[in-house]
């Protein structure tokens, strides 16, 4: 047993290791670039509301829209239309490069919703005392509703981050690069099951860290703010 798990690794072994860094900085860089558009999105649809800091029936409507076109589009189909566009931006739609831009432009509106969300459960009683304070809305919306949603936030960003590590595997059918791309390579076209399965295995591993780390750090902002 010993000698085939040795005579594994070290066939492999190299070749999992660089699919295990090509997934995480697929998934870290799409989740940060998604997060610079999104949040500010989110405040947006968050500030511009009826009944919010600064009502704006338009704008609104208008993000709105464009936030639930962008979340309706599946990610393989996205995946294979972009492509054109992927080439345009970065000079090749393969490897980690070719995943990058996909992987934004579906992350993003889903990250502008869920921080809208986050800012949603502010206590409004905390608005209007600021209010009351003379804040303007940049302020409410960076030392109240921002810092206030922090926990959530984060949360959010857990969220973000495993559903584009999933996505990423999807872009392993276009020889996107990672994990996905090696269970596909050698575990559907060349039937080596024993590939697929430690692809899988150090996918399930990868998944509960981020998980933990998440949970972890927005329980201790979540404690800190209080």
């Amino acid at each position: 047993m010993g000698q085939i798990v040795q005579e594994f690794i070290a066939e492999y072994g190299e070749l999992l290791v660089q699919g295990t860094w090509d997934t995480i900085v697929m998934t870290s860089v799409s989740t940060l670039v998604a997060y610079v558009i999104g949040v500010p999105v989110g405040v947006l649809l968050t500030i511009s509301g009826p009944g919010a800091l600064r009502p704006n029936r338009v704008l609104h409507t208008v993000l709105g829209w464009i936030v639930n076109i962008g979340r309706s589009i599946p990610f393989i189909i996205l995946l294979v239309a972009m492509i054109p566009l992927t080439r345009l931006l970065v000079g090749t739609s393969l490897g980690v490069a070719g995943a990058i831009p996909p992987l934004i432009v579906s992350a993003a509106p889903f990250v502008g919703r869920m921080v809208e969300q986050s800012l949603a459960e502010v206590d409004d009683g905390l608005i209007e005392a600021a209010q009351s304070f003379g804040a303007g809305t940049w302020q409410i919306v960076t030392k109240v509703l921002l810092f206030e949603s922090l926990p959530s936030l984060v949360r959010g960003a857990t969220i973000t981050f495993i559903n584009l590590f999933g996505y990423s595997a999807m872009a392993g059918t276009v020889g996107a690069g990672g994990l996905g791309d090696i269970a596909i390579r050698y575990g559907y076209q060349r039937y080596q099951d024993d590939v697929m399965i430690v692809s899988v295995v150090l996918c399930v591993i990868l998944v509960q860290i981020f998980q933990s780390l998440g949970n972890v750090i927005a329980r201790r902002i979540d404690h800190h703010s209080r």
